[in-house]
């Protein structure tokens, strides 16, 4: 009872992390955007500019992530980022300058890939150390919960509160996250050993599986990035759909809550891979659905759709990463984010060009769902030199 109560506390820690630093310090600038863009005079472009920083950033921590193998430091950092999230959240508050607010993107985005990286890391190895199944489908319904609560915040405060006192809220809100994130989480274990006496081995696939697997993760990111930024300001340009682009970001964060446990369970059955495959061409449908089918129903379905797989497919890459890399796996985490954090500078840099010359932010979910499809066949690619692989294995 004592193990499976400890269990729990890491995941909550896990949980209360993720919410403050995906849901608080990164994508509550999601649902603020439009009331930003009404009061505050942030431009299309500007706010494209804004949202490539935050991934800046981002790739950044990814990048440090990727070089840092002690577990005490990582510990270290992931504490830091978690009260420097907060600060960055107050900072947005604080100035109507748009150099302000590009240094509290940025300083978000590594703040977000402390939680999603290192935190993420820290409690997969505490899971495989003490025996626990290595899945992260419970860990990563804390970034449904953090969008699904900023969408929901966002539209309680809205007849209340300017776009400024909205994020001095939001700073508030990270203050309480900020508690379970930091107490729940125990210090680091660097044994060799699991609690039962196993020994840790990285078992880290081939070079040309993972260059793959580092491009199918890039379309993803293409895919993810351009509605997880500018759906609210897609959907509030939707004619007779003014009003309803914080529902539609709350149905994603609905969507995404639940979404890696249903994914980790169609894992168990198909394969990483090709769950990972089913996950992408479903996002294909949920990314093109509220402009192919203009309206709520199509909007909401579509948010389903997306907040249901985006998710699910970054805990199924980190969890094989994980796999691959049990005493270092924030090290492969980092690599792959390296790939997914290009797509998230290039796409809504992209985006707002492109929004700055049509008119709308419409065409970048065109742009992701291309993005998408390339990223389904480079997926099959690596499903077919997976069994490939296993066939000669078999017969060695």
């Amino acid at each position: 009872m004592n193990t499976q109560r400890e269990r729990l506390k890491v995941l909550g820690a896990g949980i209360f992390s993720l919410i403050l630093v995906m849901g608080v310090a990164r994508f509550a600038y999601t649902p603020l955007l439009p009331l930003m863009q009404q009061q505050a005079g942030l431009g299309m472009a500007e706010a494209g500019w804004l949202a490539a920083i935050n991934y800046a950033g981002y790739l950044c921590g990814a990048l440090t992530a990727s070089l840092i193998s002690d577990l005490v430091l990582k510990d270290r950092l992931y504490r830091i980022g978690m009260v420097v999230a907060v600060a960055s959240t107050a900072l947005m508050g604080l100035s109507n300058d748009l150099t302000v607010w590009a240094i509290s993107r940025f300083v978000a985005g590594l703040c977000s890939a402390a939680g999603m990286l290192l935190g993420t890391g820290l409690i997969l190895n505490w899971l495989i150390r003490h025996n626990h199944r290595s899945e992260l489908g419970i860990h990563f319904t804390g970034i449904g919960l953090g969008i699904a609560s900023c969408a929901l915040a966002v539209a309680l405060m809205k007849p209340l509160l300017d776009w400024r006192e909205q994020w001095f809220a939001f700073t508030a809100l990270g203050c309480l996250l900020l508690i379970p994130a930091l107490r729940w989480l125990p210090a680091p274990d660097a044994a060799a050993l699991t609690k039962t006496g196993q020994k840790l081995v990285d078992n880290p696939p081939g070079n040309a599986f993972l260059r793959l697997f580092m491009a199918a993760y890039f379309c993803a990111g293409v895919g993810y990035v351009v509605s997880a930024t500018f759906i609210v300001a897609i959907i509030e340009r939707i004619p007779g759909m003014a009003g309803k682009g914080t529902l539609v970001f709350l149905v994603i964060g609905l969507g995404a809550a639940p979404a890696c446990v249903v994914w980790d369970l169609i894992a168990r059955r198909t394969g990483e891979l090709t769950a990972l495959i089913g996950a992408a061409a479903l996002q294909i449908v949920g990314i093109l659905l509220p402009v192919l089918v203009p309206g709520l129903v199509g909007a909401v379905a579509g948010a389903l759709l997306f907040g249901g797989t985006f998710i699910g497919m970054v805990s199924l890459v980190l969890t094989m990463a994980g796999r691959y890399y049990p005493t270092k796996p924030a090290k492969m985490m980092g690599k792959m984010t390296l790939s997914y954090g290009a797509a998230q500078i290039l796409a809504p840099a992209i985006t707002g060009w492109l929004a700055t010359r049509l008119g709308g932010y419409g065409v970048g979910l065109y742009l992701a769902a291309g993005a998408m499809a390339l990223g389904v066949v480079l997926l099959v690619l690596l499903r077919a030199m997976e069994r490939r692989e296993t066939a000669v294995l078999a017969s060695a």
